[in-house]
């Protein structure tokens, strides 16, 4: 692999390619987002991003628009080419056998069943194979897929909703709406990028929510890309934290098309003969030791169903609990100019803290006005 020295011109394409990842992040998890460009005597002559999993990769599709032109071609891809036969054959090889010259990557690629092998097989080929460029922009793109190869555990973001005076919800619960209709357009942007959403069963029964993206409304997000049609969604998975099994199963959730996870601590008997719309799974967690179930446990199995990106919806005790156990990647927070009082519902129940040093400290990311709403996303340092 050589040193890597890379002009404005290859910035330029490299900065194409990651655009044209970002093409996939509604539909491609568990795959990561990846995006290629093929690039002959200073022309673009092929360009691709990996749409499904199952489906051609990226530069499978950048190898077919070049044809030919592809021989001593350069070739800029976001991510290390696969080298092993998953659900399509090895994109190495294909670069291989298609004759390109150069293959310029962005990052290599942190599963283990790649890591450096994909580029081994382009320099075995005697292909010039440098790495490295817009790497930052291009962990961006799969933050998630990353995280989970190197720890088997998905990205966890915990979204919620509060007035200035860090309330989610009046003395008797109710709570439609704190946040105004931009805010809540915008959440469903994020949705539609998550691998699975998780609540509490709480929360369900309060509020009867539906949990899923709904298309219309992801539309009108500001970013949104026009090739995908509302059929090409990935819906993600819905996870119901249901401890004690006290949902009725006739929720709006189980009416709804997609892939339910209700997790408890013991079964249910009932499952068999429910006939719903939704594909209804019941998994069983080890309990916490407090009757509760045991969230390490569980985010350690959540690995078995290749989820990348867990986004949680749900009340002050169990976003608390996620914070307890220093599980939250990510905190997103829709904060809408109300006042609504001491007796209202606090934002989030955390460990008692009796000296600053303990408190959890997050990392500003962003700060963004949403309608009459503000943004806030931080990090966990």
């Amino acid at each position: 692999m050589n040193s890597p020295h890379f002009s404005d011109q290859d910035k330029t394409y490299m900065a194409l390619a990651i655009e044209l990842a970002k093409k996939g992040r509604f539909t491609t998890a568990p795959n990561p987002n990846v995006g290629c460009v093929i690039v002959a005597n200073n022309m673009i002559v092929g360009a691709g991003f990996h749409f499904k999993a199952g489906e051609p990769h990226a530069e499978v599709h950048a190898l077919a628009e070049a044809e030919m032109k592809a021989i001593n071609a350069t070739c800029y891809v976001t991510l290390e080419p696969c080298s092993h036969f998953g659900r399509t054959p090895p994109c190495a090889i294909a670069l291989v056998k298609a004759g390109v010259k150069r293959v310029v990557i962005a990052m290599v690629d942190p599963n283990p069943k790649v890591a450096g092998r994909g580029i081994k097989i382009l320099e075995e080929a005697g292909i010039t194979v440098e790495v490295g460029l817009l790497a930052t922009d291009a962990k961006m793109l799969n933050l998630g897929f990353i995280k989970r190869m190197q720890t088997k555990i998905a990205r966890i973001t915990v979204k919620m909703a509060a007035s200035l005076d860090g309330k989610t919800a009046l003395e008797n619960g109710e709570s439609k709406w704190i946040t105004g209709p931009k805010a809540r357009l915008d959440v469903q942007y994020y949705r539609a990028q998550q691998s699975a959403l998780l609540t509490g069963s709480g929360t369900v029964l309060a509020d009867d929510p539906s949990l899923n993206v709904r298309f219309s409304e992801l539309q009108q997000a500001p970013d949104f890309s026009d090739e995908i049609k509302a059929s090409q969604l990935r819906q993600p998975i819905r996870i119901i934290l249901d401890s004690h099994n006290k949902l009725t199963l006739k929720e709006k959730l189980f009416g709804l098309a997609g892939r339910v996870l209700l997790v408890a601590l013991s079964p249910r008997d009932d499952l068999n003969a429910l006939n719903c719309i939704a594909e209804v799974e019941q998994v069983i967690v080890k309990d916490d030791g407090h009757g509760r179930i045991d969230l390490q446990a569980l985010v350690t199995l959540l690995n078995d169903y290749e989820i990348n990106d867990l986004w949680v919806e749900a009340g002050a005790k169990l976003a608390g609990e996620f914070f307890n156990q220093q599980l939250v990647d990510q905190f997103i927070l829709y904060q809408a100019p109300k006042l609504m009082g001491e007796k209202s519902r606090n934002l989030v129940n955390l460990a008692h803290f009796s000296k600053m040093d303990d408190v959890v400290q997050l990392s500003l990311q962003e700060v963004t006005i949403i309608g009459d709403d503000i943004r806030i996303i931080s990090d966990r340092k």
